[in-house]
């Protein structure tokens, strides 16, 4: 199978500190570059996510955004950091002392210290893990929305492959009418001119019109670069190099065909292979 290098997928999650979503979306690019973006809490989750995208995508231009809400959860209880309470109230009363006066460290400006009143924050690798949990939920979902669109881009180039087999088929066709055609106008234009030719020199001259005419190199050329565009296809898994390579193949012979035609019907379908060549160049420019 075959995958588009185009896709999007979107997951949420929503636990009891928060919600956790992930965004990933690719464009076609000539290698596999990857841009994750990451809160900060959750930075150490970076090398985890492009080893997971690595081993599963191999080209591509990949924005992975994690993004997460923490919830105003009520404590359900308060941790007092007792030996900091002592340490504060013993520090008080040295001071009080040196200074002379009675310590005034009210029960009010202890609990609004820093770090006596504690609350219990959420774990955070546990955290982690439902964000990597969720990360492969999305690249899931975001692989196999590669590979529909894929199975589409197949269909469009196995059409146009069907087309060229057509365009090669008439022109197979219509060699021999184009032949006798050529032969038929060099006759009438020596009858034309009232000129007396050798017959074994006019023979030459025909024979040199058909070596020169001549595209059935080209034609079987044409056929097999068709044969390994599915086979290509076929096999599946990254083959958008190997595809674009095959593209420049079937190009050039579409191109000598133009050149070496001396009738419309060549011509016209030269025009058409290369309209088809390029209508799935295109396509193959999305192809991992």
């Amino acid at each position: 199978m075959i995958s588009s290098m185009t896709a999007f997928s979107r997951k949420e999650l929503t636990a009891p500190w928060g919600t956790l979503s992930w965004e990933l979306r690719s464009v076609n690019h000539r290698y596999l570059e990857i841009s994750p973006r990451l809160p900060d809490t959750l930075r150490d989750l970076e090398n985890p996510v492009r080893e997971a995208l690595r081993k599963a995508l191999s080209r591509g231009k990949v924005e992975c955004t994690l993004k997460i809400k923490a919830e105003n959860i009520t404590p359900t209880r308060l941790d007092i950091n007792e030996e900091f309470v002592k340490q504060l109230i013993d520090a008080a009363g040295r001071i009080a002392t040196l200074a002379g006066e009675t310590s005034s460290l009210s029960v009010a400006s202890l609990l609004n210290w820093p770090g006596v009143v504690q609350t219990p924050e959420a774990d955070q690798s546990e955290i982690q893990q439902a964000a990597i949990a969720l990360m492969k939920e999305a690249l899931d979902e975001f692989i196999a929305h590669r590979q529909r669109e894929g199975a589409e881009l197949m269909n469009i180039i196995q059409e146009r492959l069907n087309g060229i087999e057509e365009q090669v088929a008439v022109v197979k066709a219509n060699i021999p009418a184009i032949l006798q055609a050529q032969k038929d106008k060099l006759q009438a234009k020596l009858e034309e001119l009232q000129v007396n030719v050798d017959q074994d020199r006019l023979e030459q001259e025909i024979v040199y019109l058909a070596q020169k005419a001549d595209v059935d190199e080209e034609l079987d050329r044409l056929v097999t670069h068709v044969t390994e565009v599915r086979r290509t296809l076929k096999k599946g898994g990254p083959v958008g190099r190997r595809l674009d390579f095959l593209m420049q193949e079937l190009n050039r012979e579409a191109n000598t065909l133009g050149s070496k035609s001396i009738n419309t019907v060549t011509t016209q379908a030269a025009v058409e292979l290369k309209v088809l060549i390029e209508q799935m160049r295109e396509q193959i420019q999305n192809i991992e």
